[in-house]
């Protein structure tokens, strides 16, 4: 019954090459994921798995566990699933290496419906878009959810459409302070997923969609599987580019006041 975190990050980002590595508040980006995601109740393990030995020796620099994996795939996923292939767990959680602040409770909570329905292979979880400029950015990517808080789609474009109001209207209204518009839900880079079924999804083909939009849990819809999605409250850090380091600064300052 062990639950196993892995993070899975490579040196080579396209839009920013060593980004794991990356200071933030003095410490590798890297770190501070590790770090906070330790700080998780029930976890067995937290690893890195990387294809990089300078982001190797980083973590275990700083006392934690990493794995070096090929340089030859072709995703986070792949490269979670060769060290999931290599270790016993019955739940694998998926943290990305772009989240410094990820929460314990986020994980906590996109893991716990997997653990309540054994039939649930597969999990993650939002949390509300409160900027319009986050709404917009494609590199922001939004969910929506049926009634009972599985996804029906994940997209880099605004979804769902305001038809009434030309789309200049939050999709979602207010929150119950009434002083802040949710204009749609962020997807927040964290999965849960039983192991089997981990192994089982990097052997399938990507779909139509999942090329489209670039987005690895649409694969998954496309073939019927459904995606449990955990409402949280995560703050909106994620670091894709060398300019969101700003922001990742001054929300750890706001944090340590």
């Amino acid at each position: 019954m062990a639950v196993v975190a892995i993070i899975p990050v490579r040196y080579g980002s396209t839009r920013f090459p060593g980004k794991p590595l990356a200071l933030i508040g003095g410490k590798p980006m890297i770190q501070h994921v590790y770090e906070n995601t330790s700080k998780t109740p029930g976890l067995n393990r937290v690893i890195v798995a990387t294809d990089d030995a300078r982001i190797l020796q980083t973590v275990k620099n700083f006392g934690g566990e990493a794995m070096l994996t090929s340089t030859k795939h072709a995703s986070g996923t792949d490269r979670l699933a060769e060290v999931a292939r290599k270790i016993k767990a019955e739940w694998v959680i998926n943290v990305q290496g772009d989240l410094p602040f990820v929460r314990p409770q986020t994980i906590l909570r996109t893991l716990r419906p997997l653990r309540r329905n054994r039939s649930i292979c597969m999990g993650t979880a939002r949390t509300p878009i409160f900027r319009h400029e986050e709404w917009l950015n494609p590199n922001v990517v939004k969910v929506v959810t049926d009634r009972q808080g599985f996804a029906l789609y994940f997209s880099r474009a605004p979804i769902p459409y305001v038809r009434e109001d030309g789309g200049s209207a939050p999709a979602f209204g207010r929150a119950h302070g009434g002083n802040e518009k949710i204009w749609g839900y962020r997807h927040v880079g964290v999965y849960a997923y039983r192991r089997d079924f981990l192994l089982k999804f990097t052997r399938m083909r990507q779909t139509e969609l999942e090329r489209s939009e670039k987005l690895e849990q649409l694969r998954a819809l496309s073939r019927g599987y459904r995606i449990r999605v955990a409402d949280v409250d995560e703050p909106s850090v994620e670091v894709d580019a060398p300019e969101d380091l700003q922001r990742a600064e001054e929300y750890l300052r706001s944090a340590q006041e």
